[in-house]
């Protein structure tokens, strides 16, 4: 039997997540993953079910190590309306200290959403509803708390607070210069008072 190099399945999955970051899941090839990993088609194979199995370890864990950990961190702010400028504070920081102008992998993703399998159709639109979610259970908090008007609608300020998220990350694959995406990230503020 061959020696076989052993690797570890996370390294793997990481240096994936970049590669399918950078370049997406349709310009990615077979070739890319075995030259960035350093493993062999054969190992590969036998650890994954190949390249979508990889996209869809790759999406989770950068969906894990971004989005969720980001709301988990806002649920925490005391103040709602806060949370939802911290949000976007955030997104303008991330955009603009990308030096490889990759944006956000999830919005890459979502913005072929047509042409992935239903598996990370469903991550992906999961993944926005709890963004949404996120944002209509503070709106509705902020007008708990007076903070935020009773004018302001909630599902339909959520819908409208995750468009502008996805054209901040969007336009700021270098579009946009940082104070333009801060143009647009002030509207949350105005939107919401």
């Amino acid at each position: 039997m061959p020696w076989e190099k052993s690797f570890e399945k996370s390294d793997v999955i990481e240096r994936t997540m970049h590669l399918f970051w950078e370049k997406g899941y349709s310009a990615t090839s077979i070739s890319d993953i075995t030259r960035a990993t350093g493993i062999q088609r054969g190992s590969l194979y036998n650890a994954f079910d190949g390249k979508d199995e990889l996209f869809v370890e790759s999406l989770l864990r950068y969906d894990r190590a971004t989005r969720q950990t980001i709301l988990a961190r806002l649920q925490d702010v005391g103040d709602p309306k806060q949370a939802i400028l911290l949000f976007f504070d955030g997104v303008v920081k991330d955009s603009c200290e990308d030096p490889c102008e990759r944006g956000c992998f999830l919005v890459n993703t979502a913005l072929d959403y047509s042409r992935h399998e239903s598996k990370v159709q469903e991550m992906v639109s999961a993944a926005f509803e709890e963004i949404v979610d996120f944002f209509e259970a503070s709106i509705r908090r902020g007008q708990e708390l007076e903070a935020i008007p009773a004018t302001v609608e909630p599902a339909s300020t959520a819908n409208a607070l995750v468009a502008m998220l996805v054209g901040i990350r969007v336009l700021g694959r270098g579009v946009f210069a940082e104070n333009a995406l801060k143009q647009v990230a002030d509207q949350a503020d105005r939107m919401l008072s």
